[in-house]
Order: C-alpha cells, then sequence, then structure tokens
C-alpha cells in the first residue's frame, strides 16, 4: 500500500510555495516588474551590502549558472547592479538599485500581510510553535554511521 503522507521536506516546500504564489501575484497587482521563483529567493539571500553570485548561490543551493541568468534578468529588470568588490578586485558584488530597494520594502510588507492571512487561517498558536520549531537550532544534518 502506497502512503500519501508527504514528509516534512515536501510539507516546508509546500508552505515556501504558499507564500511566493502569494508574493509574486500581489508584486504583480502592485505593478511591480515580473519576476520568478528564482529571482525571488535571490533576493531574499542578497546581503545589504551586496554578494557576490558565487555566494548567492550557495545561499540558493543551484548552481552558479542559474544564479548568474537569475541576476542578469534583475539587472535587466533595473532591481539589481553589478558594482566592484572592495575586497576583491576579481569579483562584482550584486546589490539593489533604489527600485530594487523599493521592491524589497514592498515584499516584506505583502509578507507580513500574508503571515497575517496565515494566522487568520491556523490560528496564533499554531503560526507561533511553526516559527518557534523553524528559529530553533537544528544543529548540523546527521552523518551516516
Amino acid at each position: 500500500m502506497h502512503s500519501t503522507r508527504r514528509n516534512l521536506p515536501q510539507l516546508l516546500a509546500g508552505a515556501r510555495r504558499w507564500f511566493d504564489e502569494g508574493l509574486l501575484a500581489a508584486l504583480e497587482a502592485d505593478g511591480a516588474a515580473p519576476v520568478s521563483p528564482t529571482q525571488v529567493q535571490l533576493f531574499a539571500v542578497l546581503d545589504d551590502e551586496g554578494t557576490t553570485v558565487s555566494e548567492l548561490a550557495r545561499r540558493m543551493g543551484v548552481t552558479r549558472q542559474t544564479a548568474h541568468q537569475a541576476v542578469h534578468g534583475l539587472v535587466a529588470a533595473k532591481l539589481l547592479e553589478q558594482a566592484p568588490d572592495p575586497v576583491s578586485a576579481r569579483q562584482r558584488l550584486v546589490r539593489r538599485t533604489g527600485e530594487g530597494e523599493r521592491v524589497h520594502r514592498q515584499a516584506g510588507l505583502i509578507l507580513e500581510r500574508l503571515e497575517e492571512q496565515l494566522t487568520e487561517r491556523l490560528g496564533r498558536e499554531a503560526v507561533d510553535a511553526l516559527r518557534a520549531a523553524l528559529e530553533a537550532p537544528w544543529g548540523q544534518p546527521p552523518v551516516p554511521a
């Protein structure tokens, strides 16, 4: 008999999609430049002072090429720019433009509204418990014996 019970990573991915889809729909309704889920993820891991493409790829868990493509799309949309890295002449930092900062703030407000909607649906206690579990230190992943 095949189990239809989804494992925890599947459930977490579904929850992430719920937020991503809500965010993308709200941004589109507000007239923001269209972005992909990968570009949304890139924005979420970008440091305020800028981040290299290699570091963005590592944080996102994607190839450098995928991160590079996402950056180029956001540069073309005038949401990101690339600037010389003051620490390394061989690297460039990716950072938000003024418009990118505005959209980033807008996205933060939308995510707050989505969390409020989730709280209305699931209840404060459930959302607080979920947040506490996700914020708790999990430690390093176990290594097989």
